[in-house]
């Protein structure tokens, strides 16, 4: 099953520019607000786990690098101690009557922090995925494909054709390394270089293996299947455990699959969190006399009221049409962005019936001849 995870600089709101004061800020308030022994609401306590991890990553300038660099698969085999060890929350939070201590609130919410022991984990993948704003409102499974490199089966990953082994390098003995040794009286200079006979290798394949062509490892392509909540948030990264590169060594887990979710570019809407906007032109006419639109929403079609005097710019709400609300049952709104179309060349009726128009606006003016063309410039 995969688990969501959201962007570090969406969670904290800020921008991916954002100074360390910023972030220290943006964390101070945000936990203070949904801190366990402050809020008891259903979900606060993993609120605050998200908050305190995003902040982690965040303030440490290494940390930072890797994760803009590489996103959630580059900071994935960390540790609650390779995340938290460098921060002091009682000094951020001291003096406040809360349990920030690493000894005491991180242990009950992060549990051990002891890393864990054996072979080294493969490390983590991540992939976008696009979804439609339909699969978004309703919420269901996607299938992504992911491509990564695995040992070849046919030759266990020596790269040698089955029923062989590699020859070991006769000038290295197997080493990959060449060592030189040089000096004097009492100075003794090694020196240690890549065997040139076998490339750093320490071995030769005489007969390669037919299904990798002797590099040990096949590219595999394996569609995996993720669930998406209703609502989710663009940013957000659903990891899938074991589905990242094999470990480096026999016997250790795999890495990680995160796969980052986007909102695919809609022909009718633009999305704002849980809020779709959409623009509509009407006429000048339309905009002084009112008018009824039919507009589209991600389920059906609405008529929407432009009542008389609609000014350009005015914003019209449908409340509740838009997404469901990320972790809640309420949904956000279509926000209708009226513009108004002016006629650049109006035929010669409706100049006339603008003409008098005019009139009745300004009746005290004598009536105006029409102006010479004027040749626009651009703005």
């Amino acid at each position: 099953m995969a688990t969501a995870q959201r962007d570090y600089y969406e969670v904290l709101g800020v921008t991916r520019d954002a100074d360390a004061k910023a972030i220290k800020d943006a964390f101070r308030t945000l936990a203070l607000k949904y801190h366990p022994d402050r809020n008891k609401e259903p979900g606060a306590e993993e609120r605050f786990k998200e908050i305190a991890e995003a902040y982690a990553v965040l303030s440490d300038p290494g940390k930072r690098a890797e994760y803009d660099a590489g996103g959630f698969a580059r900071v994935a085999g960390l540790s609650p101690e390779d995340i938290f060890g460098g921060i002091d929350f009682e000094d951020l939070f001291g003096g406040l009557g809360f349990e920030f201590g690493g000894d005491s609130l991180f242990e009950r919410l992060f549990g051990s922090r002891r890393r864990p022991a054996g072979p080294p984990r493969g490390e983590s993948l991540e992939i976008l995925l696009e979804v439609p704003l339909e699969r978004v409102l309703k919420g269901g499974s996607e299938t992504v494909t992911v491509r990564r490199p695995e040992r070849c089966a046919a030759c266990g990953g020596s790269g040698a054709k089955a029923g062989t082994v590699p020859r070991q390098c006769d000038r290295c003995g197997g080493s990959g390394q060449q060592v030189t040794r040089r000096g004097g009286p009492g100075i003794s200079v090694q020196q240690i270089t890549t065997c040139p006979a076998c490339r750093g290798t320490g071995s030769f394949i005489d007969e390669p293996c037919p299904e990798c062509a002797g590099r040990g490892r096949v590219e595999r392509a394996e569609r995996v299947k993720v669930k998406l909540p209703p609502g989710i948030e663009d940013g957000v990264a659903l990891r899938v455990a074991g589905r990242g590169l094999e470990s480096p060594v026999h016997g250790g887990q795999s890495g990680d699959l995160f796969v980052v979710v986007r909102s695919a570019p809609h022909p009718d809407f633009t999305r704002d969190g849980a809020d779709l906007w959409r623009q509509e032109t009407i006429s000048v006419v339309d905009a002084v006399l009112g008018t009824r639109l039919r507009v589209p929403t991600l389920e059906r079609h609405a008529t929407v009221r432009i009542p008389p005097g609609t000014q350009p710019g005015t914003v019209l709400v449908l409340r509740g049409s838009g997404l469901p609300r990320f972790g809640s049952d309420r949904r956000g709104d279509i926000n209708i962005r009226v513009e108004v179309s002016v006629p650049e060349r109006p035929s010669d009726e409706k100049r006339e019936l603008y003409e008098r128009l005019r009139v009745l606006d300004h009746p005290q003016e004598p009536r105006r001849s029409a102006s010479p063309d004027v040749t626009r410039s651009p703005a």
